[in-house]
């Protein structure tokens, strides 16, 4: 599902990424964990297309076989937006729209109908246990509540990867602990594959596979 090599990020001279080569296979959970600094969001962020490696021989990265740093903008927004979907530690709601139209915003940003789109993200609250909480704006909501919402925001338009960066750092445990349930119901359910950085050593034991970064490489 996700092939990169040589992934290399400088900041100015500051080397972040040094390197980095990652495989990840359809379906899979994988976690990646270390100290802060070691580069790990810098990594997340390239995978999912929001940054940029920087120019080396031999870097690539191929996600659901497309080779995305081939891509033009507008065609890597595109891809962006319908083979990828993202959670963040903070929840990134819109604050002034309900759940239901914060999850429909990535599927009318790929030209879905309304009716289709608000069709698709009831049933995602409804599976999420939301049924009772779709007309509720982001500050109506509980911590976890908010998050399951960006939950269904992420998957409204069937991405191949979900990339999630700390999805449980600003929840207490019992929401956290549901939200680490979910990830795994959701891809014995629906086949998504995640890519998950955290702090949260029960996530990260409970992934297939656990990657350690230390100083811009994978160790």
């Amino acid at each position: 599902m996700i092939q990169a090599s040589g992934i290399h990020k400088y900041y100015d001279k500051l080397h972040v990424l040094k390197g980095v080569d990652l495989n990840i296979a359809k379906g899979e959970i994988v976690s990646i964990v270390g100290a802060s600094g070691a580069g790990k969001t810098t990594l997340l962020q390239i995978l999912g297309t929001l940054d940029k490696p920087s120019k080396e021989a031999g870097t690539s990265l191929v996600i659901n076989g497309q080779d995305v740093l081939s891509l033009k903008d507008t065609a890597l927004s595109k891809f962006r937006n319908t083979q990828l979907g993202f959670i963040f530690q903070f929840h990134q709601l819109l604050p002034e729209f309900t759940a239901l139209e914060n999850v429909c915003i990535p599927a009318f940003i790929s030209g879905k109908s309304k009716s289709e789109t608000s069709g698709k993200a009831k049933q995602l609250l409804d599976y999420l246990g939301l049924s009772h909480r779709i007309n509720h704006k982001p500050g109506e909501l509980s911590g976890g509540e908010q998050q399951r919402v960006a939950v269904a925001r992420a998957l409204i338009n069937d991405p191949a990867v979900i990339f999630a960066d700390e999805p449980s750092g600003n929840l207490d445990t019992a929401s956290a602990e549901n939200l680490h349930k979910l990830f795994f119901q959701l891809r014995d359910e629906m086949g998504h594959t995640f890519v998950i950085v955290t702090h949260n050593t029960e996530l990260a034991n409970m992934a297939d596979r656990k990657l350690v970064m230390s100083d811009g490489n994978i160790i």
